[in-house]
């Protein structure tokens, strides 16, 4: 993927956050692959096989009069994607226990130190989604339950739940990208119990998990729903997020509809991760 060329739109967002954080999920659904937040907004990549003139017409945040957009766009060839992530990647902190950092960065002293390489998938940490749930898998029983991490991008979610003691997991993406970039990030972990699969909800027939984590956006989770109900174990978890706080309404009924009963909720500028009990 290295030599391919790639068109890179350097964004200014005011006010920078939540605008930053929509606008990469909005530029995600759209086809970008890669982002690279920066001091003013964000950078963000798409290859130029994918991009066509009408690429930001479907981006709702842009019209809105909440925030102020200004942005360039350039053709790039051979975007060097370790000094690009080396430049901008922080390590995260999340509830002095779990720390997400690159090889590059020094090791914190925390409980749970998951070592990713990201490059262009989705789930550094960085996100609200990612973040809200890395805190529900810290607060919750994970000793040896059967997980599937549903739309895994990094696999740190995966990684994670090991680390708790969970076992076997399933890790799925139907990115190609996230899949290898998983495969790679379990092994730097030394992860024993993670099985990473690439494809989407077709692959759940006899399936059966005590939790399922699901970060992957409104319309996919809607969609699979009926077949995330069927391979959950009676009291079984269900954790959702990928959506906003005005799609929770939508997301609770299709629960409802198969008989999940709502736990709790966290909520990230206007990000949200819900809990749900089988």
């Amino acid at each position: 993927m290295s030599n391919s060329i790639y068109i890179g739109y350097q964004f200014k967002v005011e006010p920078l956050q939540p605008g930053t954080e929509i606008l990469i999920a909005e530029l995600g659904y759209a086809g970008f692959e890669s982002f690279v937040e920066t001091d003013q907004g964000v950078t963000a990549y798409i290859q130029k096989d994918e991009w066509h003139e009408d690429i930001l017409e479907d981006i709702q945040i842009l019209k809105s009069d909440e925030f102020e957009f200004q942005y360039t766009f350039e053709e790039i060839e051979q975007v060097n994607w370790n000094e690009e992530w080396e430049k901008n990647f922080n390590p995260i902190v999340v509830d002095d226990l779990c720390s997400v950092r690159a090889p590059f960065h020094e090791k914190p002293n925390t409980k749970y130190d998951i070592v990713i390489e990201p490059k262009m998938s989705f789930g550094t940490g960085h996100h609200e989604t990612t973040h809200m749930m890395i805190q529900h898998i810290l607060k919750n029983d994970f000793k040896d339950k059967a997980v599937l991490d549903m739309g895994c991008g990094t696999g740190v979610l995966a990684i994670l739940a090991e680390m708790k003691g969970a076992k076997p997991i399933d890790a799925i993406d139907y990115d190609n990208w996230c899949y290898v970039n998983s495969l790679e990030n379990v092994e730097r972990n030394n992860c024993q119990h993670i099985t990473v699969l690439e494809g989407d909800a077709k692959l759940l027939q006899n399936q059966k998990y005590d939790i399922i984590i699901a970060n992957i956006n409104r319309n996919i989770l809607l969609n699979d729903m009926a077949a995330y109900v069927k391979c959950l174990k009676p009291n079984g978890l269900l954790f959702l997020s990928g959506f906003y706080n005005q799609d929770i309404q939508a997301i609770q009924e299709e629960c409802n509809k198969h008989g999940l009963t709502y736990v709790e909720s966290l909520e990230r500028n206007n990000w949200v991760a819900l809990k749900f009990v089988n």
